[in-house]
């Protein structure tokens, strides 16, 4: 299999050359959408053609695999016990729990009531706005952010009730029928596995896959029929999970865009691919759309990409 077919097949199984109307049987089907900014959600949503309505609730954010993403809540307890954590709480994360059942749920509220029992320091690093108690919470399944555009936090019940031993090989059947043709590298890369759960993958049945091998690494897939041609233009959304969701990205970013896709400190622009390979980036900003073309593209090209981002950037308005 050529570069260009799995670059195809991959487009097809994430929903890029197209269409899933359904925003949760999307994310169900991609093992949630990235979102550490909701907008990226929004663009994610709409350019798979999804309908976006009640979307702040119609789905769970949350941390699962090893960011936040927008999870059907029915997947939350499996996503969870990949990476499941002690379930013994500390007497801290009781006192937090208690405070919510008691109608706490921003972090500001949290670090007044809490700031005469501990240190400032402990304070700031517990109610981060990066995370702190919460995600430990969140990773046993018992907070989750109210809705997906929210800072605040509420209670919820969605702890595991299967191992990860037990849910591991489902989930890895659901990665490559989406994500595939992968390697098992990329799955353990997706799936956020530590060295030890990620070799338990060589050892797993795998004979209902299809695969092969291409530069000495074998891919997996599940075979589909009529899969479509890569779109001559695509948008893609910030943490596209075509970009994100494999070690190797050279087949979809070149290496000289890189440093201009992904930001320092992580963050992952909106990008927009020609023929299946990022070509430049784009976004609203101050309500209005940009677009930046790493290289000189035919004027077809450079107007077609624009009324794209200009399309995008009206239908975003209504969500973000």
């Amino acid at each position: 299999m050529t570069e260009e077919e799995i670059l195809r097949r991959r487009m097809h199984g994430l929903y890029l050359s197209r269409q899933c109307d359904d925003l949760v049987a999307l994310a169900h089907e991609l093992l949630g959408l990235h979102c550490w900014f909701h907008r990226n959600v929004v663009f994610s949503a709409l350019i798979r053609g999804a309908d976006l309505h009640g979307w702040k609730t119609a789905l769970t954010k949350t941390w699962v695999h090893h960011a936040l993403h927008g999870v059907a809540f029915e997947d939350l307890s499996d996503l969870l016990a990949i990476r499941a954590c002690s379930t013994a709480l500390s007497d801290f994360e009781l006192d937090v729990l208690r405070c919510m059942e008691d109608g706490v749920f921003s972090r500001t509220e949290f670090r007044r009531l809490f700031a005469g029992q501990y240190d400032g320091l402990f304070i700031e690093r517990a109610f981060s706005s990066w995370g702190g108690v919460f995600v430990g919470l969140a990773q046993k399944g018992l907070v989750a952010f109210r809705d997906m555009t929210s800072r605040d936090f509420d209670l919820i019940s969605a702890e595991p009730t299967r191992t990860k031993d037990e849910v591991l090989p489902e989930l890895l059947h659901r990665y490559f029928a989406v994500y595939g043709p992968a390697t098992l590298t990329d799955a353990a890369w997706f799936l956020g596995l530590c060295k030890e759960d990620a070799k338990k993958l060589h050892t797993m049945q795998l004979d209902d896959l299809n695969r092969f091998e291409h530069n000495k690494k074998i891919y997996y897939y599940i075979d589909n029929n009529n899969i479509a041609d890569i779109p001559e233009i695509t948008l893609l959304s910030g943490f596209d999970p075509l970009i994100v969701s494999y070690i190797d990205r050279s087949a979809v970013m070149p290496l000289e865009y890189k440093s201009r896709v992904v930001m320092k400190s992580g963050i992952c622009l909106p990008t927009i691919a020609v023929n299946g390979r990022v070509a430049g980036i784009w976004n609203i900003k101050k309500n209005e759309p940009t677009l930046e073309l790493f290289s000189n593209q035919p004027k077809r090209i450079e107007n077609a990409a624009f009324e794209l981002v200009e399309t995008m950037c009206w239908r975003a308005k209504q969500y973000i």
